[in-house]
C-alpha cells in the first residue's frame, strides 16, 4: 500500500471516528471507538460485543443508516467515495451469523431441487460476504437487481 493510500485510509478512519463520536455525544452514549484497517476497507468498532448501552444502535437497519451517514461525512471532507464499515457492539459478527443462516437455508432449497434461491436485498458488503460463504460451501451465487433492491441469488455450482 502506498504512503498516500495509507494516509488517506488513516484520515478516513479518523474522520469517521470523529463523526461517530459526535453522534454518540449527541445521544449521550459512551462507546470506545477502535479503527481497524483491512485491505481497502476501514472498520470502526464501536463498543464491545454485547454492550447493552449500545443495543439500540446495533440493529442492522440502524447500523446501516449510521454507516451511510458516516460515509457521507467522510466523503464530504475527503472528496473521495468511502467504504467505512461500522461494527456497533458486535453487530458485524451477529450479521455475519445471520447471513450464514440465510446461505444455509438457500443451499437447502437448492439441494431440495430449486433452480435458484434468491436472498433478501442487502448492501454490497453483505453481498460480498454471502458470495464468499456460498463459494466456501461449493455453490455459486450472483447478484441481481438495482440499487436498494440488489440481492444475491444462490444457484447450483
Amino acid at each position: 500500500m502506498s504512503d498516500e493510500q495509507q494516509t488517506q485510509d488513516l484520515d478516513e478512519g479518523e474522520i469517521a471516528a470523529d463523526y461517530v463520536e459526535g453522534l454518540l455525544d449527541i445521544v449521550d452514549l459512551d462507546g470506545d471507538i477502535e479503527i481497524e484497517e483491512s485491505g481497502s476497507r476501514t472498520t470502526l468498532k464501536i463498543g464491545e460485543a454485547g454492550d447493552d448501552s449500545l443495543a439500540a444502535l446495533s440493529a442492522p437497519e440502524v447500523v446501516s443508516a449510521l454507516q451511510d451517514l458516516t460515509r457521507l461525512a467522510v466523503q464530504s471532507q475527503t472528496g473521495e467515495f468511502s467504504r467505512v464499515v461500522l461494527d456497533v457492539a458486535g453487530s458485524q459478527d451477529a450479521r455475519t451469523n445471520e447471513l450464514r443462516d440465510l446461505v444455509a437455508q438457500a443451499i437447502a432449497r437448492i439441494e431440495g431441487g430449486a433452480d435458484r434461491a434468491p436472498l433478501p436485498a442487502m448492501s454490497s458488503y453483505e453481498r460480498k460476504l454471502v458470495h464468499d460463504l456460498v463459494a466456501e460451501a461449493g455453490y455459486h451465487s450472483e447478484s441481481e437487481g438495482e440499487g436498494r433492491d440488489r440481492h444475491a441469488v444462490v444457484v447450483p455450482a
